[in-house]
């Protein structure tokens, strides 16, 4: 009973979040009210919080919490608060400045939900909420053709992800004869279902799951999406994006196929290679960290691929932290002359890659049966090798800058530790890929790092100068959705001069 009351108590919380969105769209509440606004986006964090310290597991009405949805519920919470924070000043003067902050209230609310959600029905439901609220966000610019092209496109893809769990919901919930998701997941009821019904769920699931992951081929509108304004894109990349993990880990019980999970690791290779090969050679700082959140997602998605559900719930939460930072200091990516503490070429990537090694190395054998521990392995050296040779670069604070990551490569280690505890005390068994596709993978991932080492130290070979070409295109929005001069401005002029 006492842990029903954090639900209620959080879920009240959301309330009061909500009816402040709502009163802010009023055009006679004053504008020092965003500020109040923004403070109560703490509350949902703060009950959150107190949830996943006090109350554990709990269940009230189709309202389910666990570990890792209360930990969503606090993430969400606390990046929302960040993010509408620099928004205040940042869009303001903007004709839809109230419209922005509601909108943004209300798609992450309901993002918050999706994970609070028990019933299947709910979380069909809530699942295509936080993908419209995204798509009214960016339709707000309403003068703007190229924002208004890029907003029916996500329209249109993000629908066709929102019918995929709709389907798949009400067949899993028709066919189990149970609507609470952890009951129609359980191993009795999962034994109900024909192979071919398998079959076709997880084909639903994986094509709900890259869409808004902006996965090979549907990455188009993720790389058209930087249209947006920059809070938007924060939102957008540190937390839409990343629910096709959770939504695979929701339902992993069912998405258990051999088959299923190589049909998801293919796409998500590809979108891996062409996302880095595009943030490589793109000129538009934004556009960069648009093709780099695709291929991070591919590997997340990768990791879901070979079981690895904790992995990937931890790499999507610090994703989502790292790539918001990346995305609200934007406008300070133009480096000032004589910026004191940064000195070029004095990497030493000999060192780099000796750690990069052992570390690789030491994490496999640690636990080497453990899903995706191999991929773990090859990411966790090849990150050092670049930390290094970055943390390198800088006259002071290089030993500071390390102890911080190996504090929170630990602190990372320990939850994904928790979740992989979490998810073994799960009724129905979760997919464990055969060594000889694990292997696999992680052959694949060398080749592919070889490969692109190769082609940098050959730049102007007949192949590197194609491959390169290739990627400007595949980076390259539609001409409807870009213009070399926003023509809505010569509008707000004329308004301008009509008024003087």
């Amino acid at each position: 009973m006492a842990a029903q009351w954090f639900i209620w108590g959080w879920l009240a919380a959301v309330a009061i979040v909500f009816i402040s969105a709502a009163a802010w769209l009023h055009p006679r509440m004053p504008e020092r009210y965003v500020h109040v606004h923004v403070w109560l986006l703490l509350l949902p964090g703060a009950a959150a919080a107190a949830g996943w310290i006090g109350a554990g597991n709990a269940e009230a009405g189709p309202w389910r919490f666990d570990a890792v949805s209360w930990l969503v519920a606090v993430y969400i919470s606390l990046l929302s608060w960040v993010i509408q924070r620099f928004a205040v000043r940042y869009l303001h003067g903007d004709r839809a400045y109230r419209r922005y902050f509601s909108l943004l209230t209300w798609t992450v609310s309901a993002a918050s939900l999706t994970w609070a959600s028990g019933d299947m029905r709910l979380v069909a439901v809530c699942w295509g909420l936080p993908l419209m609220g995204l798509v009214a966000l960016t339709a707000l610019k309403k003068e703007w053709r190229p924002a208004q092209f890029v907003a029916r496109q996500m329209a249109v893809v993000f629908s066709l992800s929102w019918l995929a769990v709709v389907i798949a919901a009400v067949w899993l919930g028709t066919a189990a004869g149970e609507w609470q998701l952890a009951s129609a997941l359980s191993a009795e009821r999962l034994a109900r279902l024909d192979a071919w019904e398998r079959a076709v769920m997880n084909g639903l699931l994986i094509l709900a799951a890259i869409i808004p992951a902006g996965q090979w081929p549907f990455h188009r509108w993720l790389m058209e999406s930087a249209v947006t304004p920059t809070p938007v894109s924060a939102v957008m990349h540190a937390g839409l994006v990343n629910a096709g993990g959770l939504l695979l880990w929701r339902f992993s019980p069912l998405f258990s196929g051999t088959g299923a999970h190589i049909a998801l690791f293919v796409i998500s290779f590809c979108s891996i290679l062409i996302g880095m090969g595009i943030s490589l050679v793109q000129a538009d700082y934004k556009r960069q960290l648009v093709a780099s959140t695709m291929a991070q997602m591919g590997v997340m998605l990768v990791q879901c691929a070979l079981g690895a559900y904790g992995a990937a719930v931890v790499h999507l939460v610090l994703h989502g932290l790292f790539k918001a930072t990346l995305f609200l200091q934007s406008g300070s990516v133009v480096p000032r002359i004589g910026r004191p503490g940064f000195q070029r070429g004095s990497g030493s990537w000999q060192g780099g890659l000796l750690l990069g090694v052992l570390l690789g190395v030491s994490f496999w054998f640690a636990s080497p049966n453990e899903p995706a521990r191999l991929l773990s392995a090859l990411l966790l050296g090849a990150s050092a090798a670049v930390a290094w040779g970055r943390l390198a670069d800088f006259r002071e604070g290089r030993w500071m800058g390390l102890a911080a990551v190996a504090v929170l490569a630990f602190g990372s280690e320990t939850v994904r530790h928790q979740f992989l505890t979490l998810l073994g005390q799960g009724e129905a068994t979760v997919f464990v890929p055969p060594a000889a596709f694990e292997w696999t993978v992680g052959v694949l991932f060398a080749m592919a790092a070889l490969t692109a080492a190769w082609l940098a130290n050959r730049r102007t070979s007949a192949l590197a100068v194609r491959v390169y070409m290739h990627l400007v295109h595949l980076g390259e929005p539609r001409p409807a959705a870009m213009e070399a001069h926003p023509r809505y401005l010569a509008s707000y002029l004329k308004e301008g001069m009509a008024h003087e």
